[in-house]
């Protein structure tokens, strides 16, 4: 291929990618979804205007080395700590029930077990590129939900590396007697622990000896050394480039530096992984889905159905509700980008046919390009699902509820995270009863085993506000991630109890007037209240008086954030504020035994002349002096009261704290 002919392609690539992308975001459809519709409009059965496919398939090979190298990196075993129960138990019943579902289907429609049991492989594997993408822009990946659906694929993203090294057992390729898979899987494991020792004793110090030269394209360049070295080793051994990404991202994700290379690799990443997905469109025919259409309508639906069965059944396992389960279920219903990886792989050993090859990659199409469409829909339908569906774990009983004395005039907690959990300690050492709402069933059961008044269950549910005492409440904080959650639950509690008082905490500048309007009194977002206290802190430092503070901080909180999110307002307190900075203030002082003022009179002291600031009063043992003599003697312990300008306060400050000899 001559070099204009290259660059004619990969124009061709690039900016039909960009134009379906800017279309697609205006449809609000993923970027992945886009790129898929790119490689089908500009591949064969489209425009053909690609007529290179093999050169494409190689940049693809390095799409799928650099994705997984990326899953990889962030595959740490303090992350693995966090979602460990989605993780293990929902990853594996989700992944193994589909699995041998497929596989017994399969074999009832007359597959031979290994392609049985490979194309339960295929079909297991959900799209981690398109789920995270839609949470993401869901802020949905703190809820409950979100925790599941990240532990479950993740667990099934750490599942491809077996699976590449199983299918040329499947395929025949390989050597099937138990002694050879034993051998294969046994130099799987030797490589993995040559990797662990080689992650934690060596790539450390190399990594660290590229930072030290400061040398941004020397870091970079290592990064890509070790990720593409790696996965030339794996595929020299007879596994595939894929395996050597992931372990070339295990490697790297031991060592501090681990972020940076993060930071530096997104960009190939984006750019591989991008036309990985465009090859994908291309392969898929237009033509035979066409032609096949029953075939491949009936295929997307019965693997929709399911993958939602064992889905749910792995959400059920964890002892969710079922709203949680019906979003978790419907999420993973798709097949996934590492699928292709797979049918890539088989093909080339000979597990799948080309008819077969062509249905999946249709179904894989489609089951992508639905997904976004029920993820909308899912909570709509979990809300639908009546409650004897679900298994939870042993609620707090009325005379638990009894001994605590969560009941009458007392607060609700929706949510036992960060936020609850210090809400919760706070009102239980202030003496206000509460009760807490909570969806983890692990959380309930510690909790109650505690002693705290617990109740597990959907806040969204009539039923589980009742049983909360939601008549009798005073005060409900929602203190979860769950947009629609909230929505749905503080629309529910005004109806139940319309004197309720109810405070909704949000990340989401965007979802303040929303909440207002769905019936919240006070919407508390975490970013403007961090931006708060840093102006409280500073307008401190300038010794700004704490009335004309705690004015404006009311001023900044006033009718949901309003001057925060509109820069443009001004008014009320800010004059005065401003007054208050250019002027003269007043500050405290407390000396301490290694004062230089300790012993010395006022006369002797003469702060005034050396700094400008006056020393009006003078507190000991908490009585005032108010306007002392000149012949005063101070003492440890004793605060000063001082007027002045900030600037001469300030100076005063430091004399007294002996960081300056004389500030005059």
């Amino acid at each position: 291929m001559s070099i204009h002919h290259f660059l004619v392609q990969a124009l061709i690539i690039l900016g039909a990618s960009v134009l379906v992308l800017l279309i697609s975001n205006r449809l609000r459809l993923a970027p992945v979804v886009g790129l898929l519709l790119t490689g089908v409009l500009i591949g064969p059965s489209g425009l053909a205007l690609i007529d290179e496919a093999e050169a494409v398939e190689v940049f693809a090979e390095i799409g799928v080395v650099f994705l997984l190298f990326s899953i990889g990196l962030e595959f740490s075993l303090e992350r693995l700590r966090e979602i460990r129960r989605p993780f293990f138990l929902g990853g594996s019943l989700q992944a193994g029930g589909t699995i041998l579902l497929v596989s017994v289907l399969g074999m009832a429609f007359g597959l031979s077990g290994r392609q049985a049991v490979f194309f339960g492989f295929v079909i297991a594997l959900s799209s981690t590129a398109v789920v995270l993408k839609l949470y993401n822009e869901r802020r949905e990946m703190e809820s409950p939900q979100g925790k599941v659906v990240i532990g479950v694929l993740l667990f099934q993203d750490f599942l491809i590396v077996p699976m590449i090294i199983l299918t040329p057992v499947l395929a025949g390729a390989v050597e099937a007697s138990p002694g050879a898979i034993a051998l294969r899987f046994g130099s799987g494991v030797l490589a993995v622990g040559v990797v662990f020792v080689v992650a934690r004793y060596l790539m450390p110090k190399v990594l660290y000896y590229l930072v030290r030269t400061r040398m941004r394209e020397i870091f970079v360049l290592g990064a890509l050394f070790v990720c593409l070295g790696m996965a030339f080793f794996t595929d020299s051994l007879g596994f595939s480039l894929a395996l050597g990404g992931f372990l070339a991202g295990i490697i790297i994700s031991e060592s501090h530096y681990s972020h940076q290379v993060v930071a530096d690799m997104i960009p190939f990443r984006d750019l591989f992984t991008s036309v990985f997905f465009v090859s994908i469109g291309m392969l898929f025919d237009l033509s035979f889905a066409l032609g096949q259409l029953p075939l491949v309508a009936g295929l997307t639906l019965a693997i929709f159905g399911l993958k939602v069965l064992t889905g749910a059944g792995a959400v059920l396992a964890l002892a969710f509700p079922p709203r949680v389960i019906a979003i978790v279920a419907l999420g993973l219903a798709q097949i996934g980008e590492f699928s292709f990886v797979l049918l890539n792989v088989g093909r080339g050993h000979g597990l799948v046919e080309p008819a077969a090859y062509q249905a999946l990659i249709a179904v894989a199409v489609l089951t992508m390009l639905i997904t976004p469409a029920l993820v909308s829909v899912a909570p709509s339908i979990g809300a639908g699902i009546p409650r004897r569906f679900s298994r939870g774990v042993p609620e707090a009983t009325p005379s638990e509820e009894a001994e605590t004395g969560a009941r009458g005039n007392h607060v609700i907690v929706v949510g036992y995270g960060l936020n609850g959990r210090t809400l919760s300690k706070v009102l239980e050492e202030a003496g206000i009863r509460y009760v807490v709402i909570e969806l983890n069933g692990d959380t309930v059961r510690k909790a109650l085993a505690e002693g705290k008044p617990m109740i597990f269950g959907d806040s969204t549910r009539r039923e589980i506000l009742e049983h909360a005492g939601i008549e009798d409440a005073q005060v409900v904080v929602f203190a979860i991630s769950d947009l629609e959650a909230v929505r749905r639950s503080i629309a529910l509690a005004r109806q139940l109890n319309p004197e309720l008082h109810i405070v909704v905490r949000t990340r989401q500048l965007s979802q303040i007037e929303e909440l207002r309007r769905c019936g919240a009194d006070e919407v508390i977002a975490e970013e403007f209240e961090s931006a708060i206290e840093i102006f409280t802190r500073v307008l401190q430092r300038y010794h700004v008086p704490r009335n004309v503070i705690r004015t404006q901080t009311r001023l900044l909180r006033g009718e949901g954030y309003r001057m925060l999110r509109s820069p443009a307002m001004r008014g009320g307190i800010s004059a005065e504020l401003m007054e208050a900075l250019e002027a003269g203030t007043t500050e405290l002082f407390r000396l301490a035994e290694d004062s230089p003022a300790v012993g010395k009179t006022l006369r002797d002291l003469d702060l005034r002349s050396r700094t400008g600031a006056t020393i009006i009063a003078v507190v000991r043992d908490d009585t005032p002096i108010p306007s002392p003599a000149p012949d005063v003697a101070l003492a440890a312990g004793d605060t000063l009261v001082l007027v002045g300008s900030h600037e001469q306060v300030d100076r005063a400050m430091d004399l007294l704290e002996g960081t300056e000899s004389d500030a005059g």
